[in-house]
């Protein structure tokens, strides 16, 4: 959660009760792709801060990030609870999983995931090579996940076989989620139908280089449980 605002008990992602204008689904689903979506079958296992997104009529508006401080939080913490969307206080934002969070651009909370950040930071000093500092991850972050001009996901390319495990890549036009040998589609209730990894060529990556570096690294994000545990 990273800062003050982000100390709370969420109700989850709710297709039922996470309603907005007139009964409609809020706009805070993330695909790893990086749009944020209304999409009621969406049901996310983790959360995000970028800071205030949306109006008094919890729409979204334009804007996709008040600071660089992007974290991936737990959706309960400490028996705290708060209406999602209240106006006036930060934006939550759901991910179906962890790799899908980091493939959006967001790191562990440094508060109510203090294990996970403290295991994400040892491995962004192992990829760098010097320690690791939130201000200094958040920046380098910002930078390798947002194209300026656009604010579209800024993607990159790297071959297959050189792909760590939670990497989120796109085959065939489709974001899928890299595990051993294999591919695993997103859709929003879960991981699709398993498909062969490729074994040679380039790949267009989803997720920013720094987060492939850290889960080259060691990090291993929380998956979705249609992985089934893996």
């Amino acid at each position: 959660m990273g800062h003050r605002p982000d100390r709370t008990r969420l109700p989850g992602c709710d297709p039922v009760r996470d309603q907005g204008v007139d009964g409609l689904t809020l706009q805070n689903r993330v695909l790893p792709t990086g749009e944020i979506v209304a999409e009621p079958a969406y049901r996310g296992t983790v959360m995000g801060n970028r800071g205030i997104l949306h109006d008094a009529q919890r729409r979204l508006g334009t804007a996709r990030w008040r600071h660089k401080a992007w974290v991936c939080c737990a959706l309960s913490f400490k028996g705290r609870q708060r209406k999602v969307m209240t106006p006036g206080t930060y934006t939550e934002l759901f991910f179906l999983d962890e790799a899908v969070a980091m493939a959006a651009g967001h790191r562990p909370c440094a508060e109510c995931r203090r294990a996970d950040y403290t295991r994400f930071a040892r491995a962004w000093a192992t990829a760098a090579g010097q320690p690791a500092r939130a201000p200094g991850m958040d920046a380098a972050l910002h930078a390798a996940r947002i194209t300026p001009r656009t604010r579209d996901q800024l993607r990159h390319r790297a071959d297959w076989a050189d792909l760590p495990d939670g990497a989120f890549a796109l085959d065939g036009g489709h974001a899928c989620l890299v595990h051993g040998r294999t591919l695993y589609p997103f859709t929003v209730s879960g991981y699709g139908k398993p498909r062969a990894r490729p074994a040679t060529g380039r790949a267009l990556i989803c997720t920013p280089a720094p987060m492939v570096d850290v889960l080259r690294a060691g990090y291993g994000p929380r998956l979705h449980p249609s992985m089934g545990g893996a």
